[in-house]
């Protein structure tokens, strides 16, 4: 079965981890903003304040940390932006996530005297470098950015497009992660090979949910030959003679090739039933009659019905 909304999955797999997220961001702020803040009281928050439409290429998680010299408490709002060009609507929609995350804060905290601050940063994995504004004023004409009704608003921007993957920074899960989702846009051969090396650290340590986390993630968004490049880089790459650990990366990597084989014969099924909703629907254009037609394909109307949804749920 496909893996639904794969970066996601990962995204939250690792980062939800303090240590790891505070690694990250701590490599990323700048220095004046993260000496500020008191790591070691991030805390994860349960919600999501990201549109349905945008889960395939979006995640998010928001985490309360403390202020140094006893300033009230902020919110770090991290979006992950899994796609391959850069949006200049960008500020606008992540001002709708923050009026979102001050609403649910109002709701639950009623009695807070004053919104809390949120510093909002976009991690972004994409192709292409991001070249537009991150201040929100900007995305209205030249001759009204300064008016008073205009807000202000800004997001930090960690782009990841010109990093290349030995630059990668992190503790070691966030560098494999970052390293693997960075091949899904850009020095694939480089950053797999990386990324291999570094998770037989994370197998030695007998961390074999972490293995399969990075594993299933692969699979699902790499093709078969380069998984099984990956799993070969994997096998050498473990240290001493393997024992149970080694047994171990075999089965994942064969259980990535029956999925590999198992993702083509859906794919070839899902053509063959194209095919043929191809040939009923020209027919049907050419004015054949439905008796003619299911004479012929031995489908009817309601067949056709069926073999449309389908499609529309592979």
């Amino acid at each position: 079965m496909p893996v639904n909304r794969p970066h996601d999955k990962l995204f939250r797999a690792v980062f939800s981890d303090g240590p790891e997220a505070a690694a990250l961001l701590r490599a990323h702020l700048p220095r004046a903003v993260a000496s500020g803040l008191q790591w070691s009281s991030l805390t994860l928050q349960d919600a999501s304040f990201v549109d349905e439409e945008l889960r395939d290429s979006e995640s998010d998680l928001l985490f309360s940390i403390e202020r140094s010299g006893g300033n009230p408490p902020i919110w770090l709002y991290v979006l992950l932006e899994h796609q391959s060009r850069p949006s200049r609507w960008m500020p606008f929609r992540l001002l709708k996530y923050c009026c979102r995350i001050w609403g649910r804060n109002r709701r639950t905290l009623p009695k807070e005297p004053y919104l809390r601050p949120i510093l909002p940063i976009v991690f972004y994995q994409g192709r292409r470098r991001w070249r537009h504004a991150t201040e929100f004023a900007d995305l209205f004409a030249p001759s009204v950015r300064e008016w008073p009704w205009v807000p202000r608003f800004s997001h930090l921007l960690i782009d990841q497009s010109p990093v290349r993957p030995p630059t990668v920074r992190g503790r070691l899960r966030g560098r494999i992660a970052q390293l693997m989702m960075m091949a899904a846009f850009r020095y694939r051969r480089e950053a797999l090979q990386r990324a291999a090396h570094l998770l037989a650290d994370v197998a030695s340590s007998g961390d074999r949910d972490a293995v399969r986390a990075f594993a299933t993630y692969l699979w699902a968004t790499q093709d078969r030959v380069a998984a099984r490049r990956f799993g070969r880089e994997f096998r050498v790459a473990i240290p001493g003679p393997g024992g149970d650990l080694m047994t171990y990366a075999e089965e994942l990597i064969l259980e990535g090739e029956q999925r590999g084989r198992q993702a083509g014969l859906r794919e070839a099924e899902r053509g063959r039933l194209e095919e043929r909703v191809r040939t009923i629907e020209a027919l049907m254009r050419a004015g054949v009659q439905w008796p003619v037609i299911e004479s012929a394909t031995g489908i009817d109307r309601e067949a056709l019905s069926d073999l449309k949804r389908q499609l529309a749920e592979t």
